[in-house]
This record gives structure tokens, C-alpha cells and sequence, in this order.
């Protein structure tokens, strides 16, 4: 369901969405009339394709093989086919996975999840593609050294997304923040407040310049443009996460942008900017 909320996005950038599933052309006709899918849903009901590109999910067939369920194969079939126990039904299920195929049909990016219901977003692909996400309730804040504007990727969550926190940041006039490898300096980074349904993914930062500080006689990496810092985060899909949300309308998640600045003369004290996004909450869909 999410992914028929971000068609719109794809195809005005020209990316088609399309997906493959072991499931039958009937199963696959119903769902798309129940749901409003307008995108292309592919039937490989011999699991074929999906065998030629190496994504059988084994863990279904395991079972079979040794003769009941054990805790070893209990564990796989809660993470990587479902919490609600084992079912025959499911032998010829791929391992869900995202790829990205340039106009010649080369594959130029692949994803694969540690959690089958953790999902990537429409949107955390076209952060990760380079691609402008249109901001959505941004908010801005201002100190003597930076102007940020910031905004989630998604404004509808459920467990289990993958989506993006947005800082974009501009230097003021003569100013210039720290990027990674300054270890001498406060590196430009997001803190966030620990909530025990997220995972905080390592942030993505842009490439750096190098700037020479004459009082120091040293080069240093820096960003003395605007540049965008992205920080993905995971909505958590286990049930224990998912009773965690459960009633609750929307999330929101706080924490604190620290960087240090300098300009050609002074560098100042290390200093942070609170943030915060608040995103709708919506149930997962099991149909």
C-alpha cells in the first residue's frame, strides 16, 4: 500500500514500479481491485524468476524437511517470513528486496531487509537515488553560524518502514561546518533520543570540500555550501515494537543537530539545534 501512495513520485521522475510475487494472477487481480493498485503486479507462480535471480526464501520448506518445527526454525520463520507462525502455503516466497534498473535494464542498486516486515519507502529510494523529495511540513531554525531546513521523508509511517530524516543546511556568509574526517573538530551530526521502536541507520553525508585555516596551517574537511544531511531510520516491525505503537495516532522523534563552525578567523565554541519530526501513524496491512 505504501508503494501505490508513491507511484505518483516515481512516474514523474520517470521510474516505473514494478513487483514480482510467487502468488497466482487471480490472487494478485483481487488484491490490486480490493486495494486501488494501479502499478504493474508480475506472477511468478513456479517461483522461476525468482530462483534465477537467487531470492527463494528457504525458511517455508524447512519444516517439511525436518519434520516439525524446531526453535532454530521458529526463530527464521519470525524473521524472515512470519510472526504469526508457519504455513505450507508460503513455500516459494522470496526474500523481499528492492532493485533499481537503469533505462537498459541493467540492475544499478539492489536492498535487501534483515526483517521482512522492515520495508524501504518510496521515498528513502529516491533519497538514496539522489533524487529531490519534495519537502513535506518543513521546519526551519536559524543560528548565527547556519540557516536548516528539515523534514521527514514520509508524513505516514506503519511498522516496519524505512524512511529518512532531512536536515538541509546552509552555512551563513564566511562560514563553513566540520564533515567527517575533522577529528580535531565537532563533526556536523544528528543525535537522536533513543526510543526503543526506532533504529537509527548511519547517517549519509555529501562529499566534503577541503579548506585550508591559515591560523592553524591546516586543511581540514568541510562544507562551506548548503549541502543535505540524510539520516534513515526504521519504524521497528516486530511485535513487540508494533504493541508498543499500538493506539498511538502519530510518532514523534526528537534530537539534537550538532556541529561546530568557524569562519576565516574564529572558530566557534562546538553548539547544537533541537529537532524534532512528528509523523502520522498508520496500521500495516495483512491482506
Amino acid at each position: 500500500m505504501e508503494l501505490q501512495r508513491g507511484v505518483t513520485q516515481l512516474e514523474a521522475r520517470g521510474i516505473r514500479l514494478v513487483t514480482i510475487s510467487y502468488d497466482s494472477q487471480d490472487i494478485l487481480r483481487g488484491f490490486a481491485d480490493r486495494n486501488g493498485i494501479t502499478f504493474t503486479l508480475l506472477s511468478d507462480p513456479d517461483s522461476e524468476v525468482i530462483e534465477r535471480f537467487d531470492l527463494l526464501n528457504p525458511v517455508p520448506t524447512w519444516i517439511a524437511e525436518e519434520g516439525g518445527v524446531t526453535p532454530e526454525i521458529a526463530d527464521a520463520v519470525n524473521t524472515y517470513v512470519s510472526v504469526i507462525g508457519p504455513n505450507p502455503e508460503w513455500a516459494g516466497i522470496a526474500f523481499p528486496g528492492t532493485f533499481i534498473l537503469d533505462t537498459d535494464g541493467v540492475v544499478v542498486e539492489r536492498d535487501f531487509e534483515d526483517f521482512y516486515i522492515e520495508r524501504n519507502t518510496i521515498s528513502s529510494v529516491l533519497l538514496r537515488l539522489g533524487e529531490d523529495v519534495p519537502p513535506v511540513e518543513g521546519t526551519r531554525a536559524s543560528t548565527m553560524h547556519v540557516d536548516v531546513t528539515t523534514y521527514p521523508s514520509s508524513t505516514e509511517l506503519a511498522p516496519g518502514n524505512r524512511f529518512a530524516l532531512v536536515m538541509t543546511v546552509e552555512p551563513q556568509e564566511g562560514m563553513h561546518v566540520y564533515a567527517p574526517g575533522a577529528d580535531d573538530y565537532q563533526v556536523i551530526g544528528l543525535d537522536i533520543d533513543p526510543l526503543p521502536y526506532i533504529d537509527v541507520l548511519p547517517a549519509r553525508y555529501p562529499e566534503s570540500t577541503s579548506y585550508y585555516f591559515e591560523p592553524f596551517d591546516e586543511n581540514v574537511p568541510v562544507y562551506e555550501a548548503p549541502f543535505t544531511l540524510v539520516q534513515e531510520v526504521v519504524l521497528k516491525g516486530d511485535l513487540e515494537s508494533q504493541g508498543m505503537v499500538r493506539g498511538m495516532d502519530t510518532v514523534t522523534i526528537t534530537g539534537r543537530l550538532r556541529y561546530q563552525a568557524c569562519d576565516d578567523r574564529i572558530c566557534y565554541i562546538p553548539a547544537e539545534i533541537p529537532m524534532s519530526w512528528t509523523m502520522t501513524l498508520r496500521p500495516l496491512v495483512f491482506r
